[in-house]
């Protein structure tokens, strides 16, 4: 093992299962196998740090986090990305993973060797000046058009009340201007190509409702009220895991929420669960199952712990997909995955 690898390996924690809601002895009731099945998607962690600091993140991102990917990490991503064509996209995230000094180049080498470069994208960070990654709304407005990326944009509600609560007071206003600001380069709009898709996150202690239904309501909520159009929305479960689990337990809200996940658990999510077809990475290179898994520090093992530089696409399909309570938010009513629901 090359000391790079050695230097990367982790303690990787168990599972945190709580009293009555172990995820594995659910699939052995419903006698399914939840095995990777591809790799379609490699999803980089490039950067904690975020001009906001959301009551929901699981990456407990803020302005004052530091990690940031390193440059022989990226190189290696970029290397895995050009030698494997069964890759076939790149999905960028943080943090905000503007704020990263080597962004754009990431994204103007990426979109030569994949068919999609997605970035998420939390739309306040298009105003943000006061970063070393010379963001601003006009700048990366024409990257993002010149790079044809697919941008993922956080929007909590249609209402600013319930996107402030979530994410802080003013962001919803910021976050409808820089809407309005893709939509007048394309982004959004039919025949353009340039795809903006939003991301919905309940703002409480609720499984999401119907996609369909919530994209609907955004549809018309937000062309009406301040003439926005976009493509799909993403509606997404919050996962009872770091600054949200901390929120649940505060109000004594923990085991029923988790109680809710677990009632709701649906097979034929289970069987469309992320994890089976994807690789997250964090700032390290250290390569985890999903986002969620990467949040809590449960590192992907074969024989060591898998990392970017002993990366092998044939040899990480052969792993155990690590689980624990929080794959319940994944799994609960239509499902949930960083691409909305599942089923």
């Amino acid at each position: 093992m090359s000391d790079t690898v050695k230097d990367l390996r982790v303690d990787t924690p168990a599972a945190d299962n709580g009293a009555g809601f172990d995820f594995a002895s659910v699939l052995e009731q419903h006698r399914l196998e939840i095995n990777p099945v591809s790799i379609d998607t490699l999803q980089l962690n490039i950067t904690r740090q975020c001009n906001q600091a959301c009551t929901h993140c699981h990456m407990e991102a803020s302005p004052n986090r530091t990690e940031r990917m390193e440059r022989p990490v990226i190189e290696r991503c970029l290397e895995i990305l050009s030698g494997d064509n069964r890759i076939k996209i790149l999905d960028i995230t943080g943090g905000a993973p503007e704020l990263h000094p080597a962004f754009r180049e990431l994204v103007e080498r990426a979109v030569k060797s994949v068919k999609k470069v997605m970035v998420r994208h939390n739309l306040t960070v298009m105003f943000d000046d006061k970063n070393d990654a010379g963001v601003n709304k006009n700048s990366l407005m024409e990257f993002f058009t010149r790079n044809r990326v697919e941008v993922i944009a956080s929007l909590p509600h249609y209402h600013e009340f319930f996107t402030d609560r979530q994410r802080g007071t003013g962001v919803f206003k910021i976050s409808i201007a820089a809407l309005q600001l893709l939509n007048r380069a394309g982004y959004g709009q039919e025949g353009s190509g340039l795809v903006l898709n939003l991301v919905y996150n309940p703002a409480g202690f609720f499984l999401p409702a119907s996609q369909a239904s919530l994209e609907s309501d955004f549809r018309r909520e937000l062309l009406n009220r301040h003439g926005v159009v976009f493509n799909h929305l993403l509606a997404l479960t919050n996962m009872p895991i770091n600054r949200f689990k901390g929120q649940l337990e505060r109000s004594a809200a923990y085991p029923e929420y988790m109680s809710k996940l677990k009632d709701a658990f649906n097979p034929e999510a289970a069987l469309n669960a992320m994890c089976r077809s994807q690789m997250s990475v964090d700032c390290h290179g250290r390569v985890y199952d999903c986002d969620f898994n990467q949040a809590l520090g449960l590192q992907s093992i074969l024989s060591v712990p898998v990392t970017v530089f002993n990366f092998s696409y044939d040899e990480f399909l052969k792993r155990r997909i690590v689980f624990g309570a929080h794959c319940f938010g994944c799994t609960a009513g239509s499902g949930s995955s960083c691409g909305g629901a599942t089923t």
